[in-house]
């Protein structure tokens, strides 16, 4: 186990902090995560065929996404509010998946793995949102209804 000193986000008391990236040379920086949500194949092919009541499931999840991105620093304490130079969004649609994948471009001082995660995460709760109708069991539960998967794939830094 590091001991507190080791720790980035922790002061020499144990008290948290934000870590000063004042100091760090501007880089272009690229993070790229993906999640799923496991879904009814019927909801599935609902979403593909722009099925669903609420709307253009896919079209709203990839704002809600974008807006997550940009809003990053706002609901994760300890990040920065980072100049967001691109974000793309893309979707797969599988039998009983449909998976996100968001890519997050800045030049700065610190990373953007954070703002690709929250992008993600942001973007499969919004297909949540607009599929639970068609989830919804007879009980009012989502049995098979599963947001999996979530994980920085890549990211990667370079001199501008």
């Amino acid at each position: 186990m590091s001991d507190e000193s080791d720790l980035t986000h922790v002061t020499d008391d144990g008290d948290a902090r934000m870590v000063d990236v004042g100091n760090k040379p501007v880089t272009e920086r690229r993070a790229v995560a993906r999640g799923e949500i496991r879904l009814r194949p019927s909801t599935v092919e609902a979403i593909a065929e722009n099925g669903i009541e609420k709307g253009d499931v896919l079209a709203v999840a990839r704002v809600g996404a974008i807006q997550a991105v940009k809003h990053t620093w706002e609901s994760v304490p300890m990040c920065h509010q980072i100049p967001v130079t691109n974000v793309d969004v893309d979707f797969s649609v599988g039998d009983d998946r449909v998976g996100i994948e968001v890519a997050v471009e800045t030049t700065g001082t610190t990373g953007c793995e954070m703002e690709a995660l929250e992008g993600v995460t942001t973007g499969l709760n919004v297909v949540w949102d607009m599929v639970k109708a068609a989830e919804k069991d007879e009980n009012g539960q989502y049995p098979e209804t599963r947001i999996t998967d979530v994980a920085v794939v890549s990211k990667e830094k370079r001199d501008p």
